[in-house]
Protein backbone atom coordinates (compact mmCIF):
# COMPACT_ATOMS: atom_id res chain seq x y z
CA UNK A 1 0.00 0.00 0.00
CA UNK A 2 1.44 3.37 -0.90
CA UNK A 3 2.31 5.95 1.74
CA UNK A 4 -0.33 8.36 0.43
CA UNK A 5 -3.12 5.81 0.77
CA UNK A 6 -2.02 4.78 4.29
CA UNK A 7 -1.98 8.42 5.40
CA UNK A 8 -5.55 8.84 4.17
CA UNK A 9 -6.83 5.99 6.33
CA UNK A 10 -8.49 6.68 9.65
CA UNK A 11 -6.90 5.35 12.82
CA UNK A 12 -9.49 2.54 13.16
CA UNK A 13 -8.80 1.51 9.55
CA UNK A 14 -5.04 1.36 10.19
CA UNK A 15 -5.63 -0.68 13.36
CA UNK A 16 -7.84 -3.12 11.47
CA UNK A 17 -5.28 -3.53 8.66
CA UNK A 18 -2.49 -4.21 11.17
CA UNK A 19 -4.68 -6.65 13.12
CA UNK A 20 -5.67 -8.59 9.99
CA UNK A 21 -2.06 -8.57 8.73
CA UNK A 22 -0.79 -10.09 11.97
CA UNK A 23 -3.46 -12.80 11.95
CA UNK A 24 -2.61 -13.55 8.31
CA UNK A 25 1.09 -13.80 9.18
CA UNK A 26 0.27 -16.22 11.98
CA UNK A 27 -0.99 -18.70 9.37
CA UNK A 28 2.66 -19.46 8.64
CA UNK A 29 3.41 -20.40 12.26
CA UNK A 30 3.28 -23.94 13.64
CA UNK A 31 -0.29 -24.69 14.78
CA UNK A 32 0.34 -24.45 18.53
CA UNK A 33 2.15 -21.10 18.15
CA UNK A 34 -0.53 -19.84 15.79
CA UNK A 35 -3.29 -20.61 18.30
CA UNK A 36 -1.36 -18.97 21.13
CA UNK A 37 -0.43 -15.96 19.00
CA UNK A 38 -3.95 -15.44 17.67
CA UNK A 39 -5.44 -15.51 21.18
CA UNK A 40 -2.81 -13.09 22.45
CA UNK A 41 -3.25 -10.66 19.55
CA UNK A 42 -7.04 -10.69 19.86
CA UNK A 43 -6.82 -10.08 23.61
CA UNK A 44 -4.27 -7.26 23.27
CA UNK A 45 -6.18 -5.45 20.53
CA UNK A 46 -9.42 -5.82 22.51
CA UNK A 47 -7.79 -4.48 25.70
CA UNK A 48 -6.48 -1.42 23.87
CA UNK A 49 -9.77 -0.33 22.31
CA UNK A 50 -10.04 2.55 24.77
CA UNK A 51 -6.53 3.82 25.31
CA UNK A 52 -5.04 7.28 25.13
CA UNK A 53 -3.70 8.58 21.79
CA UNK A 54 -0.15 8.32 23.14
CA UNK A 55 -0.70 4.69 24.19
CA UNK A 56 -2.32 3.98 20.83
CA UNK A 57 0.72 5.30 18.96
CA UNK A 58 3.11 3.17 21.02
CA UNK A 59 0.80 0.16 20.66
CA UNK A 60 0.65 0.50 16.86
CA UNK A 61 4.42 1.03 16.59
CA UNK A 62 5.26 -2.06 18.64
CA UNK A 63 2.76 -4.29 16.82
CA UNK A 64 4.02 -3.03 13.45
CA UNK A 65 7.57 -3.97 14.55
CA UNK A 66 6.24 -7.39 15.52
CA UNK A 67 4.64 -7.81 12.08
CA UNK A 68 7.93 -6.90 10.38
CA UNK A 69 9.86 -9.33 12.59
CA UNK A 70 7.45 -12.19 11.89
CA UNK A 71 7.55 -11.40 8.17
CA UNK A 72 11.35 -11.65 8.18
CA UNK A 73 11.35 -14.86 10.22
CA UNK A 74 8.74 -16.58 8.08
CA UNK A 75 10.45 -15.70 4.82
CA UNK A 76 8.90 -15.29 1.40
CA UNK A 77 6.85 -18.47 1.40
CA UNK A 78 5.33 -17.83 4.83
CA UNK A 79 7.00 -20.80 6.51
CA UNK A 80 9.64 -20.54 9.25
CA UNK A 81 13.13 -20.32 7.81
CA UNK A 82 14.90 -20.47 11.16
CA UNK A 83 14.27 -19.62 14.79
CA UNK A 84 10.99 -17.90 15.59
CA UNK A 85 10.83 -15.08 18.11
CA UNK A 86 13.60 -13.12 19.73
CA UNK A 87 15.06 -12.69 23.19
CA UNK A 88 14.02 -9.80 25.39
CA UNK A 89 16.90 -7.97 27.00
CA UNK A 90 16.99 -7.61 30.76
CA UNK A 91 16.65 -3.82 30.65
CA UNK A 92 13.37 -4.08 28.75
CA UNK A 93 12.00 -6.61 31.24
CA UNK A 94 12.93 -4.32 34.15
CA UNK A 95 10.93 -1.49 32.56
CA UNK A 96 7.72 -3.56 32.49
CA UNK A 97 4.90 -2.79 34.88
CA UNK A 98 4.03 -5.65 37.25
CA UNK A 99 0.93 -6.65 35.28
CA UNK A 100 2.97 -6.66 32.05
CA UNK A 101 5.64 -8.84 33.68
CA UNK A 102 2.95 -11.29 34.81
CA UNK A 103 1.46 -11.31 31.32
CA UNK A 104 4.88 -11.94 29.76
CA UNK A 105 5.54 -14.75 32.23
CA UNK A 106 2.15 -16.35 31.48
CA UNK A 107 2.84 -16.08 27.76
CA UNK A 108 6.22 -17.78 28.25
CA UNK A 109 4.57 -20.60 30.22
CA UNK A 110 1.90 -21.05 27.55
CA UNK A 111 4.52 -21.10 24.80
CA UNK A 112 6.40 -23.83 26.68
CA UNK A 113 3.19 -25.78 27.35
CA UNK A 114 3.30 -25.07 31.08
CA UNK A 115 0.26 -22.78 31.26
CA UNK A 116 -1.24 -24.76 34.16
CA UNK A 117 1.55 -23.57 36.47
CA UNK A 118 0.67 -21.26 39.33
CA UNK A 119 2.24 -17.82 39.47
CA UNK A 120 3.24 -16.79 42.97
CA UNK A 121 3.90 -13.33 44.34
CA UNK A 122 7.59 -14.27 44.55
CA UNK A 123 7.62 -14.97 40.80
CA UNK A 124 6.41 -11.43 40.18
CA UNK A 125 8.82 -9.69 42.55
CA UNK A 126 11.82 -11.74 41.40
CA UNK A 127 11.33 -10.97 37.68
Amino acid sequence: MSQIVVNQLTHPQRVRILYKTILRLHRGLPEELRDLGDKYVKDEFRRHLKCTPMEAQLFMTEWAKYAVTITKQLGIRGKPTGTLGEDIDERTVEMLKDDQAVQLYELMLAAKGLDGDVITKEDITNK
